[in-house]
């Protein structure tokens, strides 16, 4: 079974995780081919997007036109202090996570769940499940601080489970799913690569690494997947990935920004012995 992973990077990490896979795709690596995907906040986004039956060029066009209807978030400095240190005051995993959501319940933010919900819906060219690959979408409830993973036999709408993962805690509202309020996935890891276990190939494109806590941390977690694991690392300053080995491919954005995000490439795929390794430049 191929797995590709796709971690939280709010509206850049959507653009950047686009133009990885459009760049791959030309090249002829096609990983929306993937039978699982695992999407953490703007990487449920962009899953539910691959899986949705647009075709990859199209997905990234509609990258490069202006952002009309999309509201604008702000994650400041302050919040990320608050939220690494919710997330190492206890060793308690479900106690740090619920310290978090409790935070996000009680902030005050620009719009409503409704109003996020509804520009969650016009981001996503389809509002069913896919049913030709299997999508995991994941979440925290805010209350207690428990791992959701959504899929098509969860019985939650996958806007709802989309709209959950994006719901950037003190930067959006928490959204309502099954009665209980729901925050970002990126609460309990950047990418939760650790729900890829069983897959044969992985693929992880991560425009952020790492967490506060280690568990969290996608190098942590690909170890967890057993004997064999490797990767690749992308950085924009060089010509040339750093500690290139096959299988497991781990990518990291430009530093620019903006909701579209830049393209990058070109990038040149070759074969490993067990696996997909990316060679080109930034």
């Amino acid at each position: 079974m191929r797995a590709l992973v796709l971690g939280g990077g709010g509206v850049t990490g959507i653009g950047w995780e686009l133009g990885v896979v459009a760049g791959l795709a030309e090249a002829g690596v096609r990983l929306a081919d993937a039978e699982l995907v695992v999407g953490t906040s703007a990487g449920s986004v962009v899953g539910a997007q691959l899986l949705s039956g647009r075709r990859v060029e199209e997905l990234y066009a509609a990258q490069l036109r202006p952002p009309d209807g999309e509201l604008a978030g702000r994650t400041g400095i302050g919040v990320l202090l608050r939220w690494a240190f919710a997330s190492l005051s206890t060793r308690d995993e479900a106690k740090a996570r619920a310290r978090i959501g409790h935070m996000a319940l009680r902030a005050r933010t620009a719009v409503s769940a409704q109003e996020r919900l509804a520009v969650i819906a016009t981001r996503l060219p389809s509002h069913e499940w896919p049913r030709h690959a299997r999508l995991l979408v994941t979440a925290v409830e805010a209350e207690h601080g428990s791992f959701r993973v959504f899929d098509a036999d969860s019985g939650v709408p996958l806007v709802d489970a989309v709209a959950a993962s994006c719901a950037v805690p003190m930067v959006w509202p928490p959204v309502p799913v099954e009665g209980r309020p729901h925050v970002d996935g990126g609460v309990r890891s950047v990418a939760n690569a650790d729900l890829a276990a069983g897959a044969d190939r992985v693929v992880v494109l991560a425009p952020i690494t790492q967490a506060a806590r280690r568990s969290g941390r996608i190098d942590r977690q690909l170890a967890g997947l057993g004997a064999g694991r490797s990767d690749c690392r992308r950085h924009p300053r060089c010509r040339r990935p750093q500690g290139l080995r096959p299988q497991r491919t781990r990518s990291r954005p430009p530093r620019r920004r903006g909701a579209g995000g830049p393209r990058p490439g070109p990038v040149r795929p070759r074969r490993g012995p067990s696996g997909l390794v990316l060679t080109g430049r930034s």
